[in-house]
Parts: structure tokens; C-alpha cells; sequence
């Protein structure tokens, strides 16, 4: 075997050794490591492109069943939502329009709840939503019926 040809196939023996054990234990800090962010589930579009006009010092939603909304301080919605936040929800007119991941308010014991959607299903008294706080390590304690939507958020303003 001529000596060249050996030495280029011992050094490629050598650099394919080097770069599978030595530079795979490297972790190398991407710029693009925002792209392994793990996917998280977001609203549904309620509002469409055509629904929204934007002018130079005013914007005008046409949606129907649109109303604005504002928050207390609890937390449970940080960073999402806190208390200088508005909103604009709309009124939902059937459980169809509520989506997983949808932030939604509903009545509970004369007190209004904000919440995101993390699971929908049906049981023997019909549709629910299980919802929790973005800022809260476990969903609420009761499943959400419909008739307790007051509405779906369809857009913030900080």
C-alpha cells in the first residue's frame, strides 16, 4: 500500500475518533438556541386579518360580541396578564369557539377567573374546560362548564 494513502486514511481514522468523542462532549452555546424552546400551545385565531384596521394614531376591531376588559393583581396569570393590562375579549355563543389554549373568564361563586384552556371534554352534564393559571403549578380544582364563560381574550395591550 503506498505510504500517502495509508497516512490520509490514519488521519481520518483519527479525525472522525476526535470529532465523535472529543467535540460531542463539547456543548457548544447556539446562537439559535431559542429554537429549541418546547412548543406550548396558543390561542386560538378568534380574530382575522380583515377583522383589524390599523391607522396612524388609532385602530378599529370589528368583531362581533367584542368588549374590553381589565385585571387584578392575583399572579395567577403572570407574565401573561397583570392588573395594567387590557384586554379585549369576546363573547363566545357556543362551546365550539373555545379552544385549547384560549385564555378565557368564567364566573365562579360571583367572582370572575382568568384563565387559560389546557383540556376540553364532555361528561355526562355536558361540555367543560380545564383551566389554570400560566403562573400557577396546577389547574383549578373544578372543570368549567359554558354557561360560566363570560368570554374568550382575543387580544392584550400592555
Amino acid at each position: 500500500m503506498d505510504k500517502w494513502l495509508f497516512f490520509i486514511m490514519l488521519c481520518a481514522a483519527l479525525l472522525g475518533w476526535f470529532s465523535h468523542t472529543v467535540l460531542s462532549s463539547i456543548q457548544f452555546e447556539s446562537p439559535y438556541a431559542f429554537v429549541a424552546a418546547p412548543e406550548r400551545i396558543s390561542p386560538a385565531d378568534h380574530l382575522k386579518e380583515d377583522q383589524i384596521q390599523v391607522y396612524d394614531n388609532y385602530a378599529v376591531i370589528s368583531a362581533p360580541h367584542l368588549f374590553w376588559s381589565k385585571f387584578t393583581d392575583t399572579n395567577s396569570m403572570d407574565p401573561t396578564l397583570d392588573k395594567e393590562a387590557n384586554a379585549f375579549e369576546v363573547k363566545p355563543q357556543s362551546s365550539e369557539e373555545i379552544h385549547v389554549g384560549d385564555i378565557i373568564s368564567y364566573s365562579l361563586d360571583r367572582t370572575l377567573i382568568i384563565h387559560r384552556v389546557i383540556r376540553i371534554g364532555e361528561d355526562k352534564e355536558g361540555w367543560y374546560a380545564i383551566v389554570k393559571g400560566d403562573n400557577n403549578s396546577s389547574s383549578d380544582l373544578e372543570p368549567v362548564r359554558f354557561s360560566q364563560v363570560n368570554g374568550v381574550v382575543v387580544g392584550i395591550l400592555y
